[in-house]
């Protein structure tokens, strides 16, 4: 009993810990990797913050968030409930089969759990990450029109580069047999600064009638050029073609250093946005603040409204 308690009194003491962080930037909320998820009108804000999860937090308007809000001392995911010791990156929150799914990165691998609610706790019957021939994160998957799941993800393969997978919801575990790369590092706004590790990573994926758009950012995240770019196909396999207009969320456009890695969500009004993280000031990276911008499809390309690029506040 004494032990629980002690357990208990240190994950309470984690989450004011993590909150008073973020009153002392200003309010705005420290998540790097973000993502959000909308259902009945909350949305949950999840991303890489906590060195022995992952945090969320609510909002009904996207101007006010409150928390951290899940059910494990402010964790949704908890280390310990499922794969995973440190490192805990990039989550994504779906539904799927009336369980709320969390795929994420942990150990430099994937691992995908499930909750009943989006608060947590999120868990895995058996304690194991995605099959993969090496180091994998940045984990999205996508459901396709007729049912068929694919996992986004990157591969550590001489750079940072995104590959996608058949993925079964029986397992949650890939077929290794479907695997391809998608796309690298290799344009100059890419790799601003020629590194010998190029990266490109943090993809998302949407469809839009019968095209497929693969949004990823490119640099490493130190870089202050890090941005959001994207690519076409007409197959979620591909290939892919980027977009002669990339990168459409930069320092250029938003004013904020490090801009990118992030996911795309609709409001109760159907508006799309994007939530990224950004360096935390003009010298300093780390922790990133989270930020959103609205984004419209104008002539089937993403049009990124400048004027809506904004930080996220605890209220």
């Amino acid at each position: 009993m004494k032990k629980t308690l002690a357990i208990f009194l240190l994950l309470i003491s984690s989450s004011l810990s993590i909150y008073a962080q973020a009153r002392k930037t200003g309010d705005t909320i420290l998540l790097a990797d973000p993502t959000i998820f909308a259902e009945k009108g909350v949305y949950y804000l999840y991303g890489t913050g906590s060195k022995d999860g992952f945090w969320v937090y609510r909002s009904t308007d996207l101007k006010n968030w409150t928390g951290p809000a899940g059910k494990r001392g402010g964790h949704a995911l908890l280390k310990g409930d499922s794969y995973g010791t440190k490192g805990f990156w990039a989550p994504q929150i779906f539904r799927y089969n009336n369980k709320y799914v969390m795929a994420y990165t942990a150990d430099e691998h994937i691992a995908i759990a499930e909750s009943d609610s989006p608060l947590g706790p999120f868990v895995q019957k058996n304690k194991v990450a995605v099959s993969g021939p090496g180091k994998q994160i940045d984990p999205f998957v996508f459901k396709d029109t007729d049912g068929k799941l694919y996992l986004y993800h990157v591969r550590l393969q001489n750079g940072n580069r995104i590959f996608v997978a058949r993925i079964n919801p029986k397992t949650w575990d890939i077929d290794e047999s479907t695997a391809k790369e998608c796309l690298h590092a290799e344009l100059p706004w890419e790799n601003t600064e020629n590194a010998p590790w190029p990266v490109s990573e943090g993809p998302t994926v949407m469809k839009r009638g019968s095209l497929y758009y693969l949004f990823y950012s490119a640099n490493d995240f130190h870089n202050i050029d890090y941005a959001v770019g994207y690519a076409t196909a007409a197959s979620p396999l591909g290939p892919w073609k980027k977009a002669e207009d990339s990168p459409i969320i930069s320092r250029k456009n938003t004013g904020a250093n490090g801009t990118g890695h992030g996911d795309f969500f609709k409001d109760a009004q159907g508006n799309l946005h994007y939530v990224l993280h950004t360096h935390n000031t003009n010298s300093k990276v780390d922790p990133r603040k989270t930020a959103i911008v609205s984004v419209k499809f104008v002539g089937g390309k993403p049009v990124v409204d400048s004027k809506s690029f904004r930080f996220l506040q605890v209220k």
